[in-house]
């Protein structure tokens, strides 16, 4: 992986050593590396004759499958960079996203297809600095998403930097289970198409139903899975109840969200930790997905979440408030510098000086200042500790609290709003949100969950608004987070009227509910939605009462979400 080429040329190099081998796997359509290049090349050369280039941005909203790939590829081959827009966020984030961004062109679902104008073979030069190859969006604190601009070479250098560690290579089935606007879904997809291997596109309602996604991984005979630790939670619990093993299965990496240990004991139970080979590695957008890898041994069940060491082209450090680093076994922030830091945030030279900050100990070099907490553990390995400020992990995604507050701050009776981050009875966090109402006006709870419906992704999505009649603050005015008082997260108070199951199927629907979402009780008529239930937990919820002989799927939450309605449907009514 040495060299300056980008990510388009080594592909093409694959193309002509390995045209007829699988590229891509998306339903029932099978597409070659030479399809793929001859694709990619017809989109290349139709945003080249609309005037498409290097410095050029393009803009993605395509739904994941083959068209993704084909359009990110054909981008990169006009030699500009591609914004991805995820479908599934909200309108209002979309056009937020876009108009940060300023693309020169956006490619909307189904356009790829029609496009298969000629190629005039731009962008190929490298002179001046390495091009952008992507700009993905993150939370941001200031209530707008902000675009971290990617290049080339921290993307190979990626690869370069693992590839002994993981073995890739051209016999490689990977998984593309992850949202393009992910950062995750870039060590997925160039895994394989960067070493002749095959990806396989995971549909949208199979991620939602891991007994789906079980036998996807096995018919396909996928080598290579990549899962947030909440996403293989669901998996494993289906793995116990299953006959035989995913055979082919040769390595799981764990990123995006803290791995707890203790969560994999049923794997391990049933596979050991010698095959498939279990990794827990840390990551930043900012830094080019992954910057420290650990690989997982039964001994780590019960321990700390330990992420090991920097991998070996990045720089890892602890420093205090005063850029001071701090000894073993104390905390500090954790800071990453070394060839995967990236450009930094498009449109805001204030905010990129914020945080990436000059290396004191390198030549020229820059530090990312994660924001994220670490403490040295004995054999210099890093373990996890936790956020420094307003941005968390929820459900595997980064979120900034000030963006939640931001979007409920545009309500016209909300005059403050502040949010922070709770466990929940599985220890998982869930987003409390407080607002202050305008005087004379106290906006119902169900009314201001659907207005942060309409403009939030589901991972920023609260678990529960608190209306007070005024914020803590400290003693220089702020808002004293650590004061706000923690919500019912374990009892009826999103109910408007709490009302009791009456026949066993409601009590028996009650009780599983109760037990996945993390609550004391569930009324007849409370809404799953408005309880903290979102996709991930409804196929928890449809695995848990299967279990229990109430039969139900997925639409049935969707359809009916109340414990009234659904137990009419498990009982034929």
């Amino acid at each position: 992986m040495s060299g300056r080429p980008g990510l388009e040329s080594r592909f093409e190099e694959r193309a002509r050593g390995d045209g007829k081998r699988s590229a891509v796997v998306s339903g029932d359509r099978v597409v070659s590396y030479e399809e793929l290049d001859e694709l990619s090349e017809g989109v290349a050369g139709e945003l080249e004759r609309l005037g498409v280039g290097p410095g050029s941005r393009v803009g993605l909203c395509v739904e994941s499958g083959l068209g993704q790939v084909v359009t990110m590829l054909g981008v990169l081959k006009a030699g500009a960079s591609y914004v991805p827009v995820d479908l599934a966020s909200p309108a209002s984030r979309r056009e937020l996203i876009l108009d940060d961004a300023r693309p020169e062109v956006v490619i909307g679902e189904g356009e790829w297809e029609g496009m298969r104008g000629e190629r005039r073979r731009r962008g190929r030069g490298l002179e001046g600095g390495w091009r952008e190859a992507y700009v993905i969006y993150t939370s941001g604190s200031t209530g707008r998403p902000k675009g971290v601009m990617v290049t080339h070479e921290n993307v190979v250098r990626l690869f370069g930097s693992l590839e002994r560690t993981f073995g890739l290579g051209p016999g490689d089935v990977w998984s593309y289970f992850h949202s393009f606007a992910f950062d995750f879904s870039v060590w997925e997809l160039w895994g394989a198409l960067l070493y002749g291997g095959s990806v396989v596109v995971v549909p949208g309602e199979v991620k939602r139903s891991p007994e789906q996604f079980r036998e996807l991984l096995r018919r396909e005979g996928v080598t290579v899975l990549s899962q947030t630790p909440s996403a293989f939670r669901q998996l494993v619990e289906v793995e116990e109840r299953s006959e035989g093993k995913l055979e082919e299965l040769r390595a799981v990496v764990f990123g995006g969200e803290a791995l707890r240990y203790e969560t994999l004991r049923g794997w391990l139970e049933k596979y050991g930790d010698e095959r498939p080979e279990l990794h827990n590695l840390y990551g930043i957008t900012e830094t080019t997905v992954h910057v420290t890898e650990r690989r997982v041994r039964r001994g780590d069940v019960g321990g700390p979440s330990v992420v090991g060491r920097a991998i070996e082209d990045l720089e890892l450090r602890l420093l205090g408030a005063g850029m001071e680093e701090v000894g073993a076994g104390e905390v500090g922030e954790i800071h990453v510098g070394g060839a995967g830091v990236t450009l930094g945030y498009l449109g805001k030279p204030g905010l990129t000086a914020e945080r990436f900050v000059p290396d004191p100990w390198g030549e020229g070099g820059r530090l990312y200042r994660s924001g994220d907490l670490g403490r040295w553990l004995g054999e210099g390995e890093l373990e996890y500790v936790g956020r420094g400020d307003q941005q968390v992990k929820v459900r595997g995604h980064r979120v900034e609290l000030g963006e939640i507050e931001n979007a409920l701050l545009a309500h016209p009776d909300v005059v403050q709003a502040a949010a922070r981050t709770f466990p929940d009875a599985a220890g998982q966090a869930v987003i409390a949100l407080y607002a202050v109402p305008r005087p004379g006006s106290t906006p119902p709870d169900w009314e201001l969950r659907e207005f942060l419906r309409q403009r939030l992704p589901d991972p920023m999505q609260p678990g529960s608004i608190t209306i007070m009649a005024a914020l803590p603050l400290t003693g220089n005015g702020k808002v004293d987070r650590a004061a706000l008082p923690p919500p019912d997260l374990f009892g009826p108070a999103l109910s408007r009227s709490f009302a009791a199951p009456r026949t066993d199927v409601e009590r028996a629907l009650a009780a599983v509910i109760a037990e996945v979402l993390g609550i004391r009780d569930v009324g007849v008529d409370d809404n799953l939605f408005e309880l903290g239930c979102d996709s991930m937990r409804t196929v928890q919820i449809v695995a848990v009462a299967s279990s229990s002989g109430l039969r139900l799927k997925l639409q049935d939450l969707y359809r009916h979400p109340t414990v009234g309605r659904l137990a009419e449907v498990v009982s034929g009514r």
